[in-house]
Order: structure tokens, then C-alpha cells, then sequence
């Protein structure tokens, strides 16, 4: 906010700085889309006629186009925040990005490849130790006719 250049009582113009008020808003700013383009040249050599070309960019699929940062989104929708495939695809749709579920699929299938040394990583430590702990609360699993009591 601007500072008064005049006091609004008197009309003097000898203000001196008292102090400041801080007031703070939250608010939220959409999610916005960008496409990044790797203009990668091409070189040939005159002498032996060699095509030389700098790497692509690392996708986790393979000729992919989804980013680091879209698919750890899609990934903690879907597994931290129980999002379905077809509700993210949906809210995709409606901020303007066509992304089909089975692409989104797709996405979660190679991320599960790319993780699974970390995984392999993971077990073994875990393995290592004297003991496992582990939580026995219980859950209805509803079998046809009948419900079972399973554990998670």
C-alpha cells in the first residue's frame, strides 16, 4: 500500500515513519501447465562424416513426454491421496490437458520399474533386522456370502 505523502488531518507534509503493519492473506494460485522444449542440434563431422547429438532428456518412460514433477504428482494423487487414475485424468481435462488414463497407466507402470531397485534397497535393510514390527488392526475384507477378517 502506498505511504501518505500528507497528513490526512492537517494536511502537513512533515510525516515521519511511526512503524508498520504486516497483514498477511493466504491465497491460492492455480496449478499451471508448461511444455519444455530440448532443442537438441545436430552435428556432422566434414572429416569423417560422423552424426554426433547431445542425450535426451531422462524420461522414466522410455520416449516419454511426462516430467519429473507430473509424475510425482500423478504418483502421491494416487497413493497418498487415494486420487483414482480416472479423477486425475478428469481434473486434467478440465484445466485443458488431455491426458487419458491408460497414459497415466502407463506412467504409474514405468515409475514402479524405475523404483524398484530403491525398493530392492529398502527390503534388504529392513530384512537386516532382529526383529519386524508390524501393525495387527484388523479390516472387514467383504468376500461374497460371507466377510473375512484381514490384516494390514
Amino acid at each position: 500500500v502506498p505511504a501518505p505523502t500528507s497528513c490526512p488531518c492537517c494536511g502537513s507534509l512533515k510525516l515521519s515513519k511511526l512503524g508498520e503493519d504486516v497483514t498477511e492473506t493466504l491465497e491460492v494460485i492455480p496449478r499451471s501447465w508448461k511444455v519444455i522444449q530440448t532443442v537438441r542440434e545436430k552435428f556432422t563431422c566434414r572429416a569423417c562424416e560422423a552424426i554426433t547429438q547431445p542425450p535426451a532428456p531422462f524420461h522414466v518412460t522410455p520416449r516419454g513426454f511426462v516430467g519429473p514433477n507430473l509424475l510425482a504428482t500423478i504418483l502421491f494423487e494416487k497413493f497418498g491421496q487415494h486420487q483414482p487414475l480416472n479423477r486425475q485424468s478428469e481434473r486434467y481435462a478440465r484445466e485443458g490437458i488431455d491426458l487419458a488414463v491408460s497414459t497415466l497407466a502407463d506412467q504409474v507402470g514405468a515409475a514402479t520399474v524405475a523404483l524398484k531397485p530403491l525398493h530392492e534397497l529398502i527390503a534388504r535393510h529392513v530384512m537386516v533386522a532382529q526383529r519386524l514390527h508390524a501393525d495387527d488392526t484388523t479390516v472387514p475384507i467383504l468376500a461374497k456370502g460371507k466377510t473375512d477378517t484381514g490384516r494390514i
